[in-house]
């Protein structure tokens, strides 16, 4: 077991080079399997479900060379089945992605329910709308894996009763290889469905409009090799900027696309911090004391809410109240429970989080509860007082690289425990 041992109260200081985003390689690394060539994947994030995703695909028959931590090579070529291994797939939520890129490719998929950060009811009822609309038949559920067929898949409209990042993902990579057009409404506009629809397009793919809520794409027979680079990393952006605000600090972050950070620079600016933007970084800092803010989650390009648990943190210490309303998943506050041990005066009533801000938290052992959960521990951890312990920290290496090299290298005093 391994723990992060955080001595709070000194002010980040420096510069920090984000990394590729893990949204989007989760969601690029399967739609390689749509490919008839080598595909040269550079930017990836050294991680955890980045490792998981290349196993998958490795047990899929595919051939996988580490060219660099950053850099693969992959041939799908050699991919001879349609079934996700259960023991791979249970591990992260991303693996349902398989079924629209083996779909695509063999008309077949077999993948376990995915695993992941228990955010409560997730399903995946509109990726298997969509699928459905294009011509798949989904068997029975038999151990908890989905299998899906079809004697060929066919262009249609779909409307999507709920924006869902990871159907619109899904049903893009399918319908690529569908007879016809296929129109998703109603669509998820985050950066990385962008960024995965450049990659299919790259390949040889069709797909107009991504980025708005009408998704337009046009089959083709065949998808070839390519070489590709990922986006920054929105979310492990956001996470140091919050920990720059938090601490009282001054951080350049580098490395980004500063439009994906809107959202989130203008809830940061709300509560008192000062940003300056260039062409691929920001510069932030703080002088005066957090002010409260009111923060709702939403679909892009809404507050994302993989940053509500690390800008919750910044609430429990703003002055007056803050009210915290998460409106796309169940059970994110769960790390709230962390953060009362450290201090925090918070009440729960449903999705709404009400705080009340106190000058300064308190050192304690708490956990990770999920992977950006263990992020807001480790900025609760840099403002409290004496030495913060974070334990299950298993989630937190899921989405962010290097974390504890990163954090050092801007100050502060952590390290890498091993219990």
């Amino acid at each position: 077991m391994k723990k992060y041992r955080i001595r709070g109260g000194i002010p980040l200081v420096g510069e920090v080079n984000i990394s590729g985003a893990k949204n989007a390689a989760v969601a690029i690394l399967p739609a390689v399997a749509l490919a008839d060539g080598i595909c040269r994947i550079e930017n990836l994030p050294d991680i955890e479900d980045v490792a998981t995703v290349l196993e998958i695909l490795r047990a899929l028959g595919a051939e996988v060379r580490r060219v660099s931590p950053s850099t693969v090579e992959i041939n799908p070529c050699t991919i001879d089945t349609e079934t996700v291994p259960y023991d791979l797939a249970r591990h992260m939520r991303g693996s349902y992605y398989f079924l629209g890129s083996l779909l695509g490719r063999f008309r077949r998929a077999r993948v376990p329910l995915p695993g992941g950060c228990d955010f409560g009811e997730r399903p995946i009822d509109q990726h298997l709308k969509g699928f459905t609309a294009l011509g798949a038949v989904q068997a029975p559920l038999e151990n908890a894996t989905v299998a899906l067929s079809a004697e060929k898949l066919v262009g249609n409209s779909i409307y999507m009763d709920k924006v869902s990042v990871g159907a619109t993902a899904n049903v893009m990579m399918a319908a690529c290889k569908a007879r016809g057009i296929t129109i998703i409404e109603n669509a998820a506009k985050e950066p990385h469905i962008v960024d995965l629809a450049n990659f299919l397009n790259f390949l040889g793919a069709d797909i107009s409009g991504a980025g708005t809520d009408t998704v337009k794409i046009r089959g083709v027979d065949r998808l070839h090799g390519t070489n590709y680079s990922i986006i920054p990393d929105q979310i492990e952006a956001g996470t140091y900027m919050a920990a720059a605000v938090a601490t009282g600090g001054d951080v350049l972050v580098r490395g980004i696309i500063p439009k994906h950070m809107e959202s989130i620079s203008a809830k940061l600016r709300e509560m008192g911090a000062e940003i300056e933007e260039y062409d691929d970084a920001l510069r932030i800092f703080r002088k005066e004391p957090l002010r409260h803010c009111n923060v709702k989650t939403m679909p892009h390009p809404g507050f994302p809410t993989d940053m509500q648990p690390q800008i919750g943190v910044l609430l429990s210490i703003a002055e007056g109240r803050s009210v915290l309303n998460e409106d796309v998943y169940d059970k994110r506050f769960r790390y709230l429970d962390e953060l009362r041990r450290m201090g925090a005066q918070v009440e729960v009533d449903g999705k709404i989080a009400v705080f009340q801000g106190i000058d300064r938290l308190r050192a304690d052992t708490v956990k990770a509860v999920d992977l950006r959960a263990g992020a807001a521990m480790i900025i609760a951890g840099l403002v409290a007082d004496g030495v913060t312990e974070v334990e299950d920290i298993r989630h937190i290496e899921r989405g962010y690289e290097n974390v504890v090299e990163k954090f050092r290298a801007l100050g502060a005093d952590m390290e890498l425990v091993e219990v």
